[in-house]
Protein backbone atom coordinates (compact mmCIF):
# COMPACT_ATOMS: atom_id res chain seq x y z
CA UNK A 1 0.00 0.00 0.00
CA UNK A 2 3.03 2.25 0.32
CA UNK A 3 3.17 4.98 -2.35
CA UNK A 4 -0.54 4.48 -3.00
CA UNK A 5 -2.08 7.93 -3.12
CA UNK A 6 -5.62 8.52 -1.95
CA UNK A 7 -7.43 11.83 -2.27
CA UNK A 8 -9.80 12.12 0.68
CA UNK A 9 -12.60 14.58 -0.10
CA UNK A 10 -14.34 15.81 3.04
CA UNK A 11 -17.63 17.70 2.74
CA UNK A 12 -19.84 19.67 5.13
CA UNK A 13 -21.56 16.97 7.13
CA UNK A 14 -21.69 16.48 10.88
CA UNK A 15 -19.96 13.16 10.10
CA UNK A 16 -16.86 15.10 8.97
CA UNK A 17 -15.22 14.43 12.34
CA UNK A 18 -15.08 10.73 11.39
CA UNK A 19 -12.94 11.62 8.38
CA UNK A 20 -10.13 12.56 10.77
CA UNK A 21 -10.08 8.99 12.13
CA UNK A 22 -10.36 7.67 8.56
CA UNK A 23 -7.32 9.71 7.49
CA UNK A 24 -5.46 8.46 10.54
CA UNK A 25 -6.17 4.78 9.87
CA UNK A 26 -5.30 5.05 6.18
CA UNK A 27 -2.06 6.92 6.97
CA UNK A 28 -1.09 4.31 9.59
CA UNK A 29 -1.54 1.62 6.95
CA UNK A 30 0.98 3.30 4.67
CA UNK A 31 -1.24 5.20 2.24
CA UNK A 32 -0.33 8.74 1.18
CA UNK A 33 -3.41 10.82 1.95
CA UNK A 34 -4.12 14.18 0.37
CA UNK A 35 -7.12 15.80 2.03
CA UNK A 36 -9.36 18.15 0.08
CA UNK A 37 -11.93 19.97 2.22
CA UNK A 38 -14.97 21.83 0.96
CA UNK A 39 -16.00 25.15 2.44
CA UNK A 40 -18.77 23.34 4.31
CA UNK A 41 -16.33 20.87 5.85
CA UNK A 42 -14.37 23.76 7.33
CA UNK A 43 -17.40 24.49 9.53
CA UNK A 44 -17.03 21.09 11.23
CA UNK A 45 -13.31 20.24 11.28
CA UNK A 46 -10.07 22.12 10.74
CA UNK A 47 -7.30 21.45 8.22
CA UNK A 48 -4.76 21.36 11.06
CA UNK A 49 -6.21 18.05 12.28
CA UNK A 50 -5.75 16.39 8.90
CA UNK A 51 -2.32 17.93 8.31
CA UNK A 52 -1.02 16.74 11.66
CA UNK A 53 -2.19 13.20 10.95
CA UNK A 54 -1.18 12.89 7.30
CA UNK A 55 1.98 15.05 7.46
CA UNK A 56 0.86 16.47 4.12
CA UNK A 57 -0.70 19.75 2.97
CA UNK A 58 -4.47 20.05 3.20
CA UNK A 59 -6.22 21.65 0.24
CA UNK A 60 -9.24 23.87 0.76
CA UNK A 61 -9.55 26.36 -2.08
CA UNK A 62 -9.34 26.18 -5.86
CA UNK A 63 -8.12 29.77 -5.96
CA UNK A 64 -5.14 29.26 -3.65
CA UNK A 65 -3.05 27.75 -6.42
CA UNK A 66 0.49 29.02 -6.92
CA UNK A 67 0.43 30.61 -10.39
CA UNK A 68 3.93 29.36 -11.16
CA UNK A 69 3.42 25.82 -9.90
CA UNK A 70 0.86 24.49 -12.36
CA UNK A 71 -2.73 23.60 -11.75
CA UNK A 72 -3.15 21.89 -8.40
CA UNK A 73 -6.54 20.37 -9.18
CA UNK A 74 -5.23 18.65 -12.31
CA UNK A 75 -2.03 17.50 -10.62
CA UNK A 76 -3.94 16.04 -7.66
CA UNK A 77 -6.35 14.28 -10.03
CA UNK A 78 -3.49 12.84 -12.09
CA UNK A 79 -1.60 11.57 -9.03
CA UNK A 80 -4.56 9.87 -7.36
CA UNK A 81 -4.77 6.10 -7.23
CA UNK A 82 -8.22 6.48 -5.66
CA UNK A 83 -10.60 9.29 -4.72
CA UNK A 84 -12.48 8.69 -1.48
CA UNK A 85 -15.35 11.00 -0.55
CA UNK A 86 -16.21 10.60 3.12
CA UNK A 87 -18.54 11.98 4.13
CA UNK A 88 -20.27 13.15 0.98
CA UNK A 89 -23.37 15.36 1.17
CA UNK A 90 -26.46 15.41 -1.02
CA UNK A 91 -25.18 18.70 -2.40
CA UNK A 92 -21.92 17.21 -3.63
CA UNK A 93 -23.71 14.17 -5.07
CA UNK A 94 -25.90 16.56 -7.08
CA UNK A 95 -22.90 18.57 -8.27
CA UNK A 96 -21.13 15.38 -9.35
CA UNK A 97 -24.19 14.08 -11.19
CA UNK A 98 -24.53 17.35 -13.08
CA UNK A 99 -20.81 17.72 -13.78
CA UNK A 100 -20.53 21.00 -11.91
CA UNK A 101 -17.12 22.18 -10.73
CA UNK A 102 -17.43 25.33 -8.59
CA UNK A 103 -14.68 24.40 -6.12
CA UNK A 104 -11.46 22.45 -5.75
CA UNK A 105 -12.99 19.08 -4.90
CA UNK A 106 -15.52 19.09 -7.74
CA UNK A 107 -12.84 20.27 -10.19
CA UNK A 108 -10.65 17.35 -9.13
CA UNK A 109 -13.57 14.96 -9.57
CA UNK A 110 -14.09 16.10 -13.16
CA UNK A 111 -10.42 15.53 -13.95
CA UNK A 112 -9.80 12.28 -12.02
CA UNK A 113 -9.39 9.05 -13.97
CA UNK A 114 -9.05 6.86 -10.87
CA UNK A 115 -11.80 4.99 -9.07
CA UNK A 116 -14.10 7.11 -6.95
CA UNK A 117 -15.73 5.81 -3.76
CA UNK A 118 -18.48 8.00 -2.30
CA UNK A 119 -19.67 7.46 1.27
CA UNK A 120 -22.84 9.52 1.72
CA UNK A 121 -23.94 10.81 5.13
CA UNK A 122 -27.10 12.88 5.57
CA UNK A 123 -30.58 12.91 7.04
CA UNK A 124 -32.59 9.90 5.89
CA UNK A 125 -35.23 12.11 4.28
CA UNK A 126 -32.52 13.71 2.15
CA UNK A 127 -31.00 10.31 1.28
CA UNK A 128 -34.38 8.95 0.19
CA UNK A 129 -35.47 12.08 -1.75
CA UNK A 130 -36.12 11.28 -5.43
CA UNK A 131 -33.49 13.82 -6.54
CA UNK A 132 -30.79 12.16 -4.42
CA UNK A 133 -31.87 8.69 -5.55
CA UNK A 134 -31.66 9.81 -9.19
CA UNK A 135 -28.26 11.45 -8.66
CA UNK A 136 -26.90 8.27 -7.04
CA UNK A 137 -28.14 6.20 -9.99
CA UNK A 138 -26.44 8.57 -12.44
CA UNK A 139 -23.19 8.31 -10.50
CA UNK A 140 -23.37 4.52 -10.31
CA UNK A 141 -23.92 4.39 -14.07
CA UNK A 142 -20.66 6.34 -14.45
CA UNK A 143 -18.73 3.88 -12.29
CA UNK A 144 -18.74 5.74 -8.97
CA UNK A 145 -18.79 3.24 -6.12
CA UNK A 146 -21.49 4.30 -3.66
CA UNK A 147 -20.99 2.92 -0.15
CA UNK A 148 -24.55 3.41 1.03
CA UNK A 149 -25.17 4.89 4.46
CA UNK A 150 -26.09 2.80 7.46
CA UNK A 151 -29.35 2.95 9.38
CA UNK A 152 -29.48 4.09 12.98
CA UNK A 153 -29.82 7.19 15.13
CA UNK A 154 -28.75 10.26 13.18
CA UNK A 155 -27.13 13.40 14.58
CA UNK A 156 -30.30 15.38 13.81
CA UNK A 157 -32.28 13.17 16.20
CA UNK A 158 -34.08 11.16 13.52
CA UNK A 159 -33.67 7.43 13.16
CA UNK A 160 -33.20 5.90 9.75
CA UNK A 161 -30.75 5.51 6.91
CA UNK A 162 -28.10 8.18 6.53
CA UNK A 163 -25.23 7.37 8.91
CA UNK A 164 -21.71 7.29 7.51
CA UNK A 165 -20.50 3.67 7.36
CA UNK A 166 -17.95 2.79 10.03
CA UNK A 167 -14.36 3.87 9.50
CA UNK A 168 -13.25 0.22 9.62
CA UNK A 169 -15.73 -0.72 6.89
CA UNK A 170 -14.61 2.21 4.71
CA UNK A 171 -10.95 1.22 5.12
CA UNK A 172 -11.81 -2.38 4.18
CA UNK A 173 -13.63 -1.22 1.04
CA UNK A 174 -10.70 1.02 0.06
CA UNK A 175 -8.24 -1.87 0.39
CA UNK A 176 -10.54 -4.21 -1.54
CA UNK A 177 -10.98 -1.72 -4.39
CA UNK A 178 -7.27 -0.95 -4.58
CA UNK A 179 -6.42 -4.67 -4.60
CA UNK A 180 -8.84 -5.15 -7.51
CA UNK A 181 -7.31 -2.31 -9.55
Amino acid sequence: MENTRILLGVTGSIASFKAVELASQLTQQGFEIDVIMTEGALNFVRPLSFGAITKRPVYTNLWDEDPGAGTTHIELADQADLVLLAPVTAHLLAQMAQGLAPDLLTSILLAAKSKVIACPAMNGKMWEHPATVANVEILKSRGVIIFEPEAGMLACGYEGSGRLPSVDDIVSLVKKELAGS
